[in-house]
């Protein structure tokens, strides 16, 4: 069996856990004997892929003219807007962002059309124009390829899924790592919602990560109950990088840990509040923010105006080795998220010997049991977890072996046997 799979970002070159997630699967997918050609907008050549074929879609030359753009026309009627679309940006940073920007993205149809697409493979000012013409780059990828079935990873890649089944006639899955309403609240982006909403109801299944976002595409997106399955994700076989690093006596202090975008969707502010209670408490604790986002300058004047500067540090986005070593370091866990479809990083943090802290508007808590849940919002639970969980040690080494048994069943081979199993079952159905 061939899978031809569309997603906007592949090791080591990611922003989040979307890229982890793809890239195991497909890992878990070659285990299971499935093929996999996987399209990205933009190879730098020093991905790590295996048996894995990678397309770089900016390789591949367009025809002056197509068909498919009558049919993006048709199935999107927002195609021919200029729109500049950079994720993970509030209201206020996205009209700053847009203001700037001189040349307004044109994707009419008669400057769409060259020999071939030039592809940053960011998430930049022309990212709309990009999905689009990446779209048109997947249907001469679907027409140059022999393959079985189509898989497309979120938004960014439904429109390439699409036109593959349009001009393959092959079964196509929607796999949802995240939801507009994830990441902006109530306050969605109409054109990313429409192509999510239009992606989910003209494929032939979705896959979801977790329950949470399955309820989300049901009722906030309409999609039929019994089109969605929901299929977790995983962690690598591989052992953790405690075994090379081995610093947790680098600080004095008990250290916890926040590890991810800093952004609305993530909660940093809950983490922050909640550091500033502990340290009210006892001041023999460091807190390590790693990550990048929107929201970076504005935590960082928060960590000020707390007065709690010494004993916090923030490191920059973290992908590699640098994850196992921060790991390493830290005592506690902690992933505040407002909205989390899954979460693949308090699972990481599990196997490195860490125990978690994990709010209950996240999809991990379906699959990770022995782990301390809090709301979001409540930074007085935040803290007491923080603070017991440093503490006692044997809490904390409860909750880190009993995690890592629930573990032994959620390897991105099994996950991808089940995906598998789901590709057997529309091919059975398109015959």
């Amino acid at each position: 069996m061939k899978a031809l799979m569309f997603g906007w970002e592949f090791p080591p070159h990611i922003s989040g856990g979307l890229g982890t997630a793809c890239y195991g699967l497909t890992k878990g997918l070659l285990q299971n004997d499935v093929e996999v050609l996987f399209v990205v907008p933009k190879a730098f050549g020093d991905e790590d892929t295996g048996n894995i074929k990678l397309i770089s879609a900016h390789t591949i030359p367009i025809p002056k003219y197509s068909h498919t753009n009558e049919f993006l026309s048709e199935k999107f009627t927002y195609y021919g807007l200029n729109s500049v679309i950079v994720p993970y940006l509030n209201n206020e940073q996205f009209l700053q962002y847009s203001s700037e920007i001189t040349q307004p993205v044109n994707l009419k149809r008669e400057s769409t059309f060259y020999s071939n697409f030039e592809f940053t493979g960011q998430y930049g000012k022309d990212l709309m124009n990009e999905v689009w013409n990446y779209a048109l780059a997947a249907s001469e990828v679907a027409q140059a390829n022999s393959f079985d079935i189509i898989h497309a990873h979120d938004w960014l890649s439904f429109p390439a899924g699409l036109l593959a089944k349009q001009v393959s006639g092959k079964p196509l899955i929607a796999h949802v790592h995240a939801t507009e309403f994830d990441r902006s609240g109530e306050n969605v982006n109409r054109e990313v919602f429409e192509m999510e909403q239009q992606g989910m109801r003209l494929s032939d299944k979705v896959i979801a990560v977790s329950e949470f976002t399955r309820q989300i595409i049901i009722n906030r997106y309409g999609i039929p109950a019994d089109k969605v399955e929901v299929i977790h994700n995983a962690v690598e076989n591989t052992a953790s990088g405690n075994g090379e690093y081995n610093d947790k006596n680098i600080f004095p202090e008990k250290v916890i840990t926040y590890l991810g975008r800093i952004t609305f969707q993530k909660g940093p502010e809950y983490f922050i509040e909640a550091a500033a209670k502990v340290l009210e408490k006892d001041k023999n604790f460091r807190f390590l923010m790693a990550g990048s986002g929107d929201m970076l300058n504005r935590m960082i004047r928060k960590v000020a105006n707390l007065r709690i500067s010494s004993h916090f540090h923030f490191t920059g986005f973290l992908k590699g080795k640098d994850v196992d070593r921060i790991f390493s370091l830290s005592n506690v866990y902690v992933m505040p998220s407002v909205s989390e479809p899954f979460g693949i990083s308090p699972l990481e943090a599990v196997k490195s010997g860490v125990p978690v802290i994990i709010s209950n508007q996240s999809g991990v808590k379906e699959v990770l049991k022995h782990a301390l849940k809090i709301d979001f919002w409540d930074t007085d639970a935040m803290a007491n977890a923080m603070y017991g969980l440093a503490k006692f040690n044997g809490l904390s080494k409860m909750f880190v072996r009993e995690s890592k048994k629930e573990m032994d069943n959620l390897k991105w081979g099994l996950q991808a046997k089940k995906i598998k199993d789901i590709y057997q079952q529309q091919l059975k159905s398109a015959l």
